[in-house]
């Protein structure tokens, strides 16, 4: 819940109810990454409008030249599931999942797995991104990038 839009005075559910209103009202996104029940991981994304929050949005915000269609918002694993595919299958997840929405430039904003430990790496690693085709655009803070990539759409 920690992107989307902050909760309005007086809004006391926990992030659990306020997260089901979104996915039911389909203003929040995800691709998640499941073994039989088990949910090992996500990605989530959205519309600029959908993800407004992002960490370092002042120096995101002084250095940005366009808006993009969407944003790879948070991509976490659980712990005894990291190193093992399931960041990149949640990431490619996702980016099909945008390719259906009509496609557009995707923004991540990842961290390289040497400077933040895994269980704090909440916006993915830099290297999974860029094997999937994102390209660094420019760097936010000591250890955040904006990487970017455009994705085709296969809606009819």
């Amino acid at each position: 819940m920690g992107m989307h839009p902050s909760r309005e005075a007086g809004d006391e559910r926990d992030n659990r109810e306020r997260k089901l209103e979104r996915v039911r009202a389909g203003t929040a996104h995800a691709a998640l990454v499941f073994d039989g029940d088990q949910c090992l991981g996500w990605a989530q994304f959205g519309s600029p409008e959908e993800i407004p929050r992002i960490k370092n949005r002042a120096a995101y915000d002084k250095a940005a030249t366009s808006v993009p269609r969407w944003r790879i918002g948070c991509c976490y694993v659980g712990k005894g599931h990291r190193r093992q595919g399931v960041s990149a299958a949640a990431l490619s997840g996702a980016l099909d999942l945008i390719a259906r929405l009509g496609g557009g430039t995707v923004e991540g904003y990842p961290e390289p797995a040497d400077a933040v430990p895994a269980g704090f790496r909440y916006h993915g690693d830099l290297s999974t991104f860029e094997k999937l085709g994102f390209t660094r655009d420019r760097q936010l803070g000591k250890h955040r990038w904006v990487v970017s990539r455009r994705v085709r759409s296969t809606s009819a």
